[in-house]
């Protein structure tokens, strides 16, 4: 009983700014959604239109590819990065603090770095760099060819810090011996990498694979502020497109309808996860 009292304010709040908007939310996904005149029934009329408008498909493709590099990439250097910097030397804190404070910066200041960065003419900072070695200039966030690769660069530069911490916390807990072992039987490092540590981080890769999978389906403000799903829709997500059509054309129940969607693919994206995991 003292638990759940300690856990009442939490859960309280969280029932009212989430579990209450979201049963609202999927509510809404049913109706068509008119504010004066009285909410009118639709069934799933707003789920077929999600289902099937050419719009949806783009950024329900558009938040796969984006949500497929973020993670993939974030986890990829993120591991390096640990491998980097594991171990007891004393002065490792600074390089990891230095490292992980993409993390905690706030994402409009992120943006606006990566704006001014990638500004698209040949004398812009990655433009200069990239003309030492005879490539670009490139239009970046500007061009329909290059602006998905642009935000998800900038979603791995964020995140892969953070991964960077939760690998490090698995590594510590590898034991020792198994990499003294392994040298002794000739095993290089390669070699220890693949059949000690991966191993060894399999639980972890597992959480991060669920949590930066989940992050990406729910990407918004690094697009909207980025590109807001331009040019021409190329980074268009389903978030992006949600908020437009909420907030700028007000048709409230087509956007609870995306929002369900997304719901239904992140709870099945988690539970898929767990299956595989508990299989193992």
């Amino acid at each position: 009983m003292a638990a759940w009292l300690f856990l009442v304010p939490a859960l309280l709040i969280f029932a009212v700014f989430k579990f209450v908007p979201m049963v609202q939310a999927i509510n809404m996904s049913f109706l068509e959604v008119r504010p004066y005149l009285g909410d009118r029934w639709v069934g799933l009329d707003n789920y077929e239109h999600v289902l099937t408008d050419p719009a949806f498909l783009n950024a329900i493709r558009n938040t796969i590819i984006l949500a497929v590099g973020q993670t993939g990439g974030a986890i990829v250097v993120g591991l390096a990065l640990a491998l980097l910097v594991e171990g007891t030397a004393r002065h490792l804190w600074l390089v990891r603090t230095a490292v992980f404070l993409p993390v905690v910066t706030a994402i409009a200041v992120v943006v606006e770095v990566w704006r001014i960065l990638y500004f698209p003419a040949p004398d812009g900072t990655i433009n200069d760099i990239l003309g030492w070695v005879g490539l670009g200039p490139s239009q970046f966030l500007n061009s329909a060819d290059s602006s998905m690769a642009s935000v998800i660069a900038v979603g791995i530069w964020r995140q892969a810090p953070y991964d960077m911490m939760i690998i490090l916390a698995g590594l510590a807990g590898v034991d020792r011996n198994l990499y003294e072992a392994s040298a002794v039987d000739g095993a290089g490092v390669a070699r220890r990498l693949w059949h000690v540590t991966f191993p060894a981080l399999r639980p972890v890769f597992t959480i991060l694979f669920t949590l930066a999978a989940i992050r990406g389906l729910r990407i918004f403000t690094e697009v909207y502020l980025l590109t807001n799903g331009g040019p021409d829709g190329s980074t268009d997500v389903m978030m992006t497109l949600i908020f437009r059509i909420g907030f700028e054309r007000n048709e409230i129940g087509l956007a609870a309808a995306g929002t369900v969607v997304l719901l239904l693919a992140t709870v099945a994206l988690t539970l898929a996860v767990r299956l595989a995991r508990w299989r193992r």
